[in-house]
């Protein structure tokens, strides 16, 4: 085999090996959910939640984004309480837990079949650090049903976060909702 040959095919071997490990990390739409209708006073709107909208397609999710030193991802508020938006008790101890505790949900992947419960995360965002405990999935493979107060699936990129989240941060109450953080194993 000539040299340029020889270069030409280790080139596309790199490449080939490259582009097979960039698409093993992506997270790819595994789906999608059909939005019904909820019945009257059935979706919970609390803390920003969405209802989910009759007829429109939601995309699901078995994964999340790859996991690093500094994984991004969308804060997003959620009520722990009993009658709050989170709905159930919490899936890691089937509990309720208080707005004034530090606790997350995370979008399945990063939940990743109750991997995560009860340890800890450190989330940065707004310039602050907060330590927060995994309680719960922010489930990204179904919604717009009864279980789930019609509300859409998650996106695969969420840390759903107690109110005392987001006065760790020091976000101002009025600015509750969103928010680009990155978060980490604590």
């Amino acid at each position: 085999m000539e040299r340029g040959s020889y270069l030409s095919a280790l080139l596309f071997l790199l490449l080939a090996t490259v582009s097979f490990e960039v698409e093993a990390q992506t997270c790819k739409m595994s789906g999608t959910v059909r939005g019904r209708k909820p019945p009257p006073n059935k979706c919970n709107k609390k803390n920003y939640s969405d209802c989910c909208v009759e007829g429109k397609m939601y995309p699901v999710y078995k994964c999340s984004p790859p996991l690093s030193s500094h994984t991004k991802a969308w804060l997003t508020l959620n009520g722990f309480e009993k009658s709050e938006d989170g709905g159930s008790p919490s899936e890691c101890d089937n509990k309720y837990h208080d707005d004034n505790t530090s606790v997350v949900a995370l979008s399945t992947g990063w939940f990743n079949h109750q991997s995560r419960c009860l340890k800890h995360i450190r989330i940065n965002g707004n310039g602050k650090s907060v330590v927060a405990m995994v309680v719960d999935e922010c489930d990204s493979t179904v919604g717009c049903d009864n279980e789930h107060d019609y509300q859409p699936p998650c996106p695969n990129n969420i840390v759903d976060a107690s109110k005392a989240v987001w006065k760790a941060l020091g976000v101002p109450e009025d600015d509750w909702g969103g928010l680009d953080i990155t978060w980490t194993d604590a």
